[in-house]
């Protein structure tokens, strides 16, 4: 794993980016140079061309999902992005060749040599995005421990990193039931030392819930961790892996003393500079599509057209959140608060529409503005649903240090969360980005939000 701008990458998709990268570019500078010999080309041009459209390449690919460091496509679904993203991208380059005067003539060459070096890319990421594990670089992981916890692991891994391969599991002296399977648990003949350096292990987890003294082997750790192994504990391994802090192994200490959650005046006036910048500039370009909208919703139901509804803010604060209208005026007639669901009945023909365009989010712009709410965020709760899962799950009331945003880095990487097991599972995402949270990540969750949004992907 690397970090860049506070965000973990891992080493496959970095890889793939800056391939990706060169493939285009070093294309289109090997077709030049080859036609160029005595005709009147500007390379410097066209080196500024590749760079931009090699650029725009790699923006294409990642709406579209390429170097999500786990997806569960097919290889036709993923097929079928890399024609989407090619014949996005043939526009592009032909804007981009009018933008720039790269050639004086052979400019036909040139777009083709642009298209093929695009196309070429693209046929390499479809066969490396599905490619084995033995085809591509793993990470070597010694998981210490050999009980519930270390199951944990090796289900997450095995259903989220193909990068992975656990090569054993090192039960600690102490060490409660045995979950993992027999053939994979290690004997301890040999020292944790040892052990790492017969395997050749590049990763050890420690994934155990005693942690007196005794139980974890300190001297043989450090050993570990001096010789190059990374060692982590079961939280750190899940944030960098995962990209979310896993409840089942938070505790308050790594909150506290770990590295991470800092609320500093920079970042403050930063991130609020850019919210009112971008937030502006949204409302500008839907301002079309809120007034048809807000017609649409009037022709069908009535008044009223916008939808004030409390919920929880910064450091618990009450705000009023707005959106189009999207269910029934009667929704809630008995008074009762309601998680949303599937195919929810109390849901208007337009408010379908509205809900799966996320165009029932865009009034939220104007909370922005105010002041009440950010771009990119936790999804604010009603304060019904977070009296009970504060009281339900532990550490809820940390993703109210940061404001709550129209989107964010849970709802980019969880389905729509409508029970108190789904807010669970979106909070290990929430603690993540209050945790992590930089101008670079609030970036990412806007670039992802738009994918998010044209493949409809967790409506509800």
């Amino acid at each position: 794993m690397i970090r860049l701008f506070n965000h973990w990458f891992g080493w496959r998709t970095v890889l793939q980016v800056l391939f990706d990268f060169s493939f285009v570019l070093v294309g289109m500078v090997i077709a030049v140079l080859w036609v160029g010999a005595g005709l009147p080309i500007d390379l410097q041009m066209v080196l500024v061309y590749s760079v931009v459209l090699a650029v725009t390449v790699l923006l294409l690919n990642a709406w579209l999902g390429f170097y999500r460091r786990f997806h569960n496509r097919t290889v036709q679904q993923t097929r079928a992005r890399a024609v989407l993203s090619l014949y996005l991208a043939v526009p592009i380059a032909y804007g981009l060749f009018l933008l720039f005067p790269v050639a004086e003539v052979s400019r036909e060459f040139l777009q083709l040599s642009a298209m093929s070096a695009v196309f070429g890319m693209l046929v390499t990421r479809v066969s490396s995005e599905h490619a084995t594990p033995t085809q591509i670089v793993v990470r070597r992981i010694l998981v210490f421990g050999a009980g519930a916890k270390a199951l944990a692991v090796r289900k997450a891994l095995i259903k989220s990193d193909p990068t992975a391969l656990i090569v054993g599991f090192y039960p600690s002296p102490i060490e409660e039931e045995v979950k993992v399977p027999g053939d994979q648990v290690l004997p301890r003949s040999r020292s944790l030392t040892e052990t790492a350096q017969r395997l050749k292990v590049d990763e050890i987890v420690v994934a155990v819930t005693e942690r007196r003294g005794g139980v974890l082997p300190l001297r043989e750790l450090l050993d570990c961790k001096l010789s190059g192994v990374r060692v982590l504990d079961l939280a750190s391994h899940f944030e960098q892996t995962l990209g979310q802090i896993r409840l089942d192994s938070l505790y308050a200490g790594w909150l506290i003393f770990g590295d991470g959650f800092r609320q500093g005046f920079w970042r403050t006036f930063v991130k609020r500079v850019f919210d009112v910048v971008c937030a502006t500039i949204l409302l500008l370009l839907a301002a079309p599509v809120m007034l048809v909208t807000a017609i649409a919703i009037a022709l069908e139901s009535g008044f009223p057209i916008i939808y004030r509804q409390e919920r929880v803010g910064l450091n618990g604060r009450l705000f009023n959140v707005i959106k189009f209208r999207s269910m029934r005026t009667d929704a809630e007639k008995d008074g009762k608060p309601r998680w949303a669901t599937a195919g929810d009945s109390r849901v208007t023909s337009v408010g379908r529409i509205i809900r799966k365009l996320r165009v029932d989010e865009l009034p939220q712009l104007l909370s922005v503005l105010n002041g009440d709410m950010s771009l990119v965020g936790p999804r604010p709760e009603r304060p019904f649903f977070v009296d009970q899962l504060t009281r339900d799950i532990p550490f809820y009331a940390v993703r109210h240090s940061v404001k709550p945003g129209v989107t964010g880095w849970a709802q980019v990487r969880y389905h729509y969360g409508a029970s108190v097991e789904d807010s669970a599972e979106k909070l290990q995402y929430d603690l993540y980005y209050v945790k992590n949270h930089t101008l670079f990540l609030d970036i990412l969750v806007l670039f992802e939000t738009i994918g998010v949004v044209l493949t409809a992907k967790g409506a509800q």
